[in-house]
């Protein structure tokens, strides 16, 4: 989500997903699908540009990848963008930050108010600590932090998972279902 050691910043979001392949040149080809995917971009651009604008005002400079790059788990490929920055003064704990730029579209949709209500509304499970802010601060308001967007919370001998896929207009349900178990694997690997 975000770190901040100083007045440096940085925040990489990843959105935009497609799956992983033990075969080489299938994976190849499902990271060149991912690059290409007007779908995969829209969803990442949301992303991007609410990053841009929340962190802006609270810097003197700020910039990020012009292009997505790939970014791979074990499991999926993702579309990142690197940012970083300067920091204005006086200058933002980690946690102003956070608390800014947490929910990101990738965990609430956009416009962010809007989309948590229609979640609030219609998930049929309260989320617990899935998607919340996972870091560290220290007494200088340095600091990292992630979202927890896959999980398990563990009860004895059993786990709830979590995980989720981000949806926008081209979103083909059962590519998303798909990717959603696909980020499962990790945790049912274990």
């Amino acid at each position: 989500l975000v770190s901040r050691r100083g007045l440096a910043v940085r925040s990489n979001p990843l959105a935009g997903s497609a799956p992983r392949s033990g075969d080489p040149e299938e994976d190849r080809a499902n990271a060149e699908a991912l690059v290409s995917s007007a779908k995969d971009r829209e969803e990442h651009a949301i992303v991007v540009e609410a990053v841009a604008e929340t962190l802006g005002p609270f810097c003197s400079e700020l910039a990020w990848d012009p292009e997505p790059i790939l970014r791979e788990t074990p499991n999926v490929w993702h579309l990142s963008t690197r940012f970083h920055g300067v920091l204005n003064e006086p200058v933002p704990t980690v946690l102003d930050l956070v608390a800014a730029l947490h929910p990101t579209p990738a965990v609430a949709g956009d416009p962010r108010n809007l989309a948590l209500d229609v979640i609030a509304e219609l998930e049929p499970f309260n989320r617990g600590l899935y998607t919340g802010a996972v870091g560290w601060v220290d007494a200088d308001g340095d600091g990292e932090w992630a979202i927890a967007l896959r999980c398990a919370e563990l009860r004895g001998d059993r786990a709830i998972l979590y995980a989720g896929a981000g949806i926008v207009a081209e979103s083909d349900p059962a590519k998303e279902l798909d990717e959603t178990e696909r980020k499962f694997r990790a945790f049912l690997d274990a």
